[in-house]
């Protein structure tokens, strides 16, 4: 009898030890794929975005296009991209309530080219989480994963296209996990997310995509003065961000119903704020706002408001992107102009108020933590915790 249960233990432990080396092989390989597969598309979406942005620069005239380019992203959406729910579509597809149709990647990847070439306020993020979550949802039914595999592989394939784009793994694979629901991590997702992130930052660097960082120099010790200034107006912003986004939709759908004239009035409004306000700063993402805040510690005033009021106009009139990197530039100039206010390093707040609006419209507060690693280095590490922490404490269940 001993030893016919010492036989049933061995043959239990043996079948666990065949079953986890099973999985982890079939997700080392799964991981590997995606991060190759998403890493590749990502560099050349992150390529093409470039080249858009730098041709945009040098060709002032591109920007009376923007009407022009509204129309086509609400015709393409219009009859082919009708089942195409965006960012939101992918987020519910990981908690079994819908499907990414495949359609999605190559219509956001044309649709946010034009947005950037034009000039519209916009970033990239939403369009690679819906560009990888997409590519991931595809291989997840060419291997014929079961229902919660192929949840993962989306996951997967989110982080890929994050860190590709980005160039900030850790973060890419966290901020895929978190971001899902509000105060739920999806952790069986961790290895999969991990190594695919970290092949897809690998292969875009390898494919000329270099990822960007801004060290941060001037950092004051931690006292109870410098953590209660860093604290001043973490989250207040973040909400006010979410709230003029939903408001500028309700506006634009009470008073344009019509998409193709939302859009043609949504870009006339902006080209006219744009003139009127005789700088280019505020066209695409804004990543020359945020080199400036944290490099130099220089913004004008009111740069963070009307970063804010030209992405709600656009990305709710129905230009793609996303607003996570507008977000980042947001928060970047706001912190530069309150750190010179509080006689607080202007570097240092920039970088830890980016970090925060980020956490705040996103609920991510440990994706926030990793990010800021990543950006800005560890040497203002307690200051971006602190203002991350406060963030997400006051941001409460507002986000994008």
């Amino acid at each position: 009898k001993h030893s016919h249960d010492t036989k049933i233990v061995i043959k239990y432990y043996y079948e666990r030890v065949r079953q986890n080396t099973g999985n982890f092989l079939k997700w080392m390989g799964l991981s590997v794929l995606t991060g190759l597969v998403v890493g590749g598309a990502s560099a050349v979406f992150a390529g093409c975005i470039k080249a858009a942005t730098e041709y945009r620069d040098t060709h002032n005239w591109i920007f009376m296009l923007l009407p022009v380019a509204g129309v086509l992203i609400v015709f393409m959406y219009e009859k082919i991209g009708r089942q195409d729910g965006g960012t939101n579509q992918v987020l519910a597809t990981i908690k079994s309530k819908d499907d990414v149709p495949f359609l999605s990647a190559p219509l956001i990847f044309v649709s946010t080219l034009l947005t950037h070439l034009t000039g519209g306020s916009a970033g990239r993020e939403g369009a690679s989480i819906q560009f990888g979550g997409s590519i991931g949802n595809w291989l997840g039914k060419l291997a014929h994963l079961d229902e919660f595999d192929h949840h993962v592989m989306i996951m997967c394939g989110m982080s890929a296209a994050f860190a590709a784009v980005f160039g900030t793994p850790m973060a890419a694979a966290v901020f895929a996990m978190e971001v899902v629901s509000v105060g739920v991590m999806y952790y069986a997702a961790l290895l999969p997310c991990v190594i695919a992130a970290i092949i897809a930052a690998e292969f875009a660097t390898g494919m000329g995509i270099d990822p960007e960082t801004f060290p941060v120099h001037s950092i004051p010790g931690l006292t109870v003065e410098t953590g209660l200034k860093m604290a001043v107006g973490c989250g207040i912003l973040s909400i006010l961000f979410c709230i003029l986004l939903k408001t500028v939709g309700q506006l634009y759908a009470k008073y344009l119903k019509n998409p193709y004239i939302r859009i043609v009035v949504a870009a006339g409004g902006i080209i006219l704020i744009t003139i009127c306000l005789n700088t280019k700063d505020y066209m695409g993402a804004g990543s020359g706002l945020i080199a400036r805040a944290i490099e130099k510690g220089e913004a004008r005033p009111l740069d963070f408001l009307w970063k804010m009021l030209l992405t709600a106009l656009t990305m709710r009139a129905g230009y793609r992107g996303g607003e996570i990197v507008p977000a980042f530039s947001i928060g970047a100039t706001f912190g530069c102009v309150a750190g010179g206010i509080l006689g607080f390093s202007p570097e240092l707040a920039a970088a830890a108020s980016m970090v925060a609006l980020f956490c705040g419209v996103t609920n991510c507060p440990i994706a926030s933590m990793l990010i800021s690693f990543e950006l800005f280095g560890f040497s203002g590490a307690a200051y971006y915790l602190i203002a991350i922490s406060i963030s997400y404490a006051l941001s409460g269940y507002y986000s994008l």
